[in-house]
């Protein structure tokens, strides 16, 4: 029976937040927002591994702040000083036999169990599956003092949570760090991997602002 891991990334610092509480620690709809995102993935996916990675001084408040919720059960690990190092210690702590390995923002809240599944089924048949959602606005190349347009039909805004085979990720990611890593998908990619796209939700957004914070309490009243 295939067993799945997933890794939740929930470092940053609140700084953009305007908060002296870690972002993924502030409160949305009466729950941790890191909180929400580890229940979400434990009811999509029963009998799953949840590693978060958080940066080692958020350990122990994570802890504190978590026995005063109902959170599911999972492992805490320190991160390291970029996302792929982070990633990098989350799979190491996951057992040897995953078959599977779900990368996930930890604030990224309003993942539906949905999308979890979607993502989940699809990798059965794929190597390496992220979800994308359409762009909507224009967007302009810089080269110099010119600009030129891109076809919008060319272009896709990346989510997570993107998912792999086990070995697969865990093979990318014995590498030297390059700035070009920007996602898992870079890294699997940059390793040789296919990728495949899956259809992401608008909703799925990343709560990173005071705006997103109002506008994530919006989208839960639309996802009840």
């Amino acid at each position: 029976m295939a067993k799945r891991g997933v890794v939740i990334v929930a470092g940053g610092s609140g700084s953009r937040m305007q908060s002296a509480l870690p972002k993924q620690f502030l409160m949305l709809g009466g729950e941790p927002i890191v909180a929400r995102t580890i229940n979400t993935f434990a009811e999509a996916l029963p009998g799953a591994e949840i590693v978060v990675v958080l940066p080692e001084e958020h350990i122990a408040m994570w802890k504190n702040l978590a026995a005063r919720f109902d959170v599911a059960v999972h492992k805490c690990v320190a991160g390291g000083a970029e996302r792929f190092h982070s990633v990098k210690a989350g799979i190491a702590a996951l057992s040897d036999d995953v078959t599977s390995i779900m990368v996930h923002d930890g604030v990224r809240a309003l993942i539906t169990k949905k999308l979890i599944i979607r993502t989940a089924l699809a990798v059965e048949d794929n190597d390496a599956v992220i979800p994308v959602v359409d762009v909507v606005d224009s967007y302009r190349r810089v080269e110099g003092d010119d600009s030129y347009i891109v076809p919008r039909s060319e272009l896709r805004i990346v989510q997570t949570p993107q998912i792999f085979k086990a070995q697969l990720l865990r093979d990318a990611y014995n590498v030297a760090f390059s700035p070009a890593f920007t996602d898992d998908a870079s890294v699997v990619e940059a390793f040789g991997g296919h990728i495949t796209l899956v259809e992401g939700e608008r909703t799925n957004i990343k709560i990173t602002t005071p705006e997103d914070i109002t506008l994530a309490e919006s989208f839960l009243n639309l996802l009840k």
